[in-house]
């Protein structure tokens, strides 16, 4: 027997029948031995009515929890205690009607999104498999559903004829499909509101000042394809200042991280995100570094460690992982972070470093000296100097003054309604664009004629 307390150990010195919670914790996770006359130390003190309490104890566990438990009379320096094995159930068990779980050296009551969580991994489930009324393949964006096709032929990860299906057989092929409903994941991959149906799944990106005080924000919505696109739009037009620098006549932007880098953190957001916890992703921009904050759970008994070596697990939202991973945006089983680590390495950044608080992910690019000074130096109101994206917006709108975001986004390259909705506002906001009337009559006029 081992001396210290562990994910499958457990000591009490004396007996209580509240410590059943701990019995049906062992049994919700990996099984364990719970120990009674041992004190937390590991030292033996030894505990009394042994005999009672191996007939009272499997009777208790058995009427309580409709478990079975091994309890065994132990002897140590003529101190007397029992061991009590659990064996890990495939099914739920429940203590008076509440759920717990052996986490670590910790034994938690599950309640909410956790509780939800737990049930579905019980029935060999996952959250984003879950099936969807009133969800119909008609519903879903066809841009999407193309752009998809596009991505998933250049990455050869699909056989053409399936590409080449109408889109109730692609969402088949998929596997996005359950008992004639659609899955979870196929409202929050391409339905063009998924929020309708999973509140929180959007992107929250804020500018931050040391003081924690907020300069600035935006909200990224739709679905996760257009929301990674966009994000990456918003924070490298809006967010990240591009130190510029020549070679020869070229003009050469760059950003404080490797742009692969930065995507492959959104993508890894997205996928992994703990959705049933209602929160959106939010990142956060300062002078010094940007942090990206995704809800989401490690796997049992993981720390960041695991993580950040070659441990591989099953991705936390299995569907959508797959959806990413046969359009080429990822690669299998969690490797996220190891590409992440690569794209800075290659571009000769530092690392980002990643922490795990029980509650999400961080993951956390910080800049160096020389991108601070540049930074500090620029406020908001100084940046106006139109990206390519604005530039393209603003000659197309000299011919089409009555064109809408919709339209915009499919005649501009690269960019997302998302993206086009913010490079409006930041038109506007420099004087250059105004909007007169409303959305189905209105039009756009140039205030600032160059």
């Amino acid at each position: 027997m081992t001396n210290t307390e562990s994910q499958n150990i457990e000591f009490k010195e004396n007996w209580r029948d509240e410590y059943l919670k701990w019995i049906c914790g062992f049994a919700n996770a990996q099984g364990g031995r719970l120990y009674v006359g041992i004190q937390d130390n590991g030292e033996v003190c030894g505990v009394p009515n042994v005999k009672k309490l191996m007939e009272d104890i499997p009777n208790k566990a058995r009427d309580l929890m409709g478990i079975l438990v091994d309890v065994n009379s132990l002897r140590h320096d003529n101190k007397e205690y029992i061991e009590i094995v659990i064996e890990a159930y495939p099914y739920p068990i429940s203590y008076h009607g509440h759920y717990y779980l052996r986490s670590g050296a910790t034994n938690q009551e599950l309640k909410g999104a956790a509780l939800d969580r737990f049930m579905l991994r019980k029935q060999g489930r996952t959250w984003d498999g879950v099936p969807v009324p009133y969800l119909k393949t008609e519903d879903l964006d066809n841009t999407t559903l193309d752009l998809f096709r596009k991505y998933a032929k250049q990455s050869g990860r699909m056989e053409e004829a399936d590409l080449q299906d109408d889109n109730n057989g692609l969402i088949d092929k998929l596997r996005l499909i359950e008992s004639g409903y659609l899955k979870r994941a196929a409202a929050l991959l391409f339905h063009p509101d998924p929020e309708r149906f999973v509140t929180g799944a959007f992107i929250k990106i804020g500018y931050f000042k040391e003081d924690a005080n907020l300069i600035y924000q935006d909200e990224v919505h739709g679905n996760l394809f257009q929301q990674v696109k966009a994000a990456m739009d918003i924070l490298t037009t809006k967010y990240l200042r591009a130190m510029i620098s020549y070679k020869g006549i070229h003009r050469i932007e760059t950003l404080p991280m490797p742009r692969e880098a930065l995507r492959e953190t959104l993508l890894n957001s997205v996928v992994h995100k703990s959705y049933e916890s209602l929160t959106p992703i939010q990142i956060g921009v300062y002078d010094d570094r940007l942090e990206v904050w995704n809800c989401g759970i490690l796997p049992e008994g993981w720390t960041i460690n695991n993580l950040l070596g070659k441990h591989r697990s099953r991705p936390y939202n299995p569907d959508i992982a797959n959806v990413f991973f046969r359009a080429g945006e990822i690669e299998a089983w969690r490797r996220g972070i190891e590409r992440i680590i690569a794209a800075c390495k290659t571009d000769g950044y530092p690392a980002p470093e990643f922490q795990y608080d029980g509650g999400g992910l961080w993951t956390i690019f910080h800049f160096d000296e020389n991108y601070q000074k540049t930074t500090q130096k620029t406020t908001q109101k100084e940046m106006t100097e139109l990206t390519e994206s604005q530039i393209a917006i603003v000659e197309y709108l000299k011919e089409h003054p009555q064109t809408t975001r919709k339209e915009l986004a499919e005649q501009i390259p690269n960019i997302t309604e998302n993206g086009i909705k913010y490079n409006l506002g930041r038109l506007q906001e420099l004087g250059i664009l105004k909007r007169i009337g409303g959305r189905k009559l209105g039009y756009w006029i140039f205030v600032d004629k160059k």
